[in-house]
């Protein structure tokens, strides 16, 4: 937009869970408008995640959240054009964008899986998420590396 930044629209919590996290999920979880198919998805893998699950004190809700944090990157690298080379700028991300960077790895790497259902899939990638292991924590860590190995480059932050 030109004028000013949209507004954030307020999102309702999930009918099961209650919480607002699950329904923006669901949300990047959703293809073709199918908001109703996305919640059984998620549900289902939340399920299969309850029973395969080996830390007791823990349910399936918290599981996935700790998924999400594991995943969660805190810097990323930025292209920067200064005279005439492109370098990779180590910068900080903002709250909101580690969220969603992260359940799109989830979910991109859930969907990448060899399991049968796209609900096995993610409970797959939740479990190995969980415990730090699994394609979505290697892509966090690699992005890690990349600002690490270009730290040099951190005084043309803009």
């Amino acid at each position: 937009m030109r004028k000013r930044q949209a507004k954030k629209r307020p999102l309702l919590p999930d009918p099961r869970f209650n919480d607002q996290l699950v329904t923006r999920f669901v949300n990047m979880l959703m293809w073709d408008g199918k908001k109703s198919v996305a919640f059984k998805v998620f549900y289902d893998a939340m399920d299969i995640v309850e029973e395969k699950k080996t830390d007791e004190e823990k349910s399936s809700l918290e599981l996935w959240k700790e998924a999400l944090s594991n995943v969660m990157p805190h810097v990323e690298v930025r292209s920067r054009r200064v005279g005439g080379a492109t370098f990779q700028i180590p910068m900080q991300i903002r709250p909101d964008r580690k969220i969603s960077t992260s359940m799109k790895w989830l979910i991109s790497f859930a969907r990448k899986r060899n399991e049968k259902s796209m609900a096995q899939k993610l409970a797959g990638e939740v479990l190995a998420a969980s415990k730090e292991e699994g394609a979505a924590v290697k892509r966090r860590v690699d992005t890690h590396k990349m600002a690490e190995a270009n730290k040099a480059f951190s005084h043309f932050r803009f």
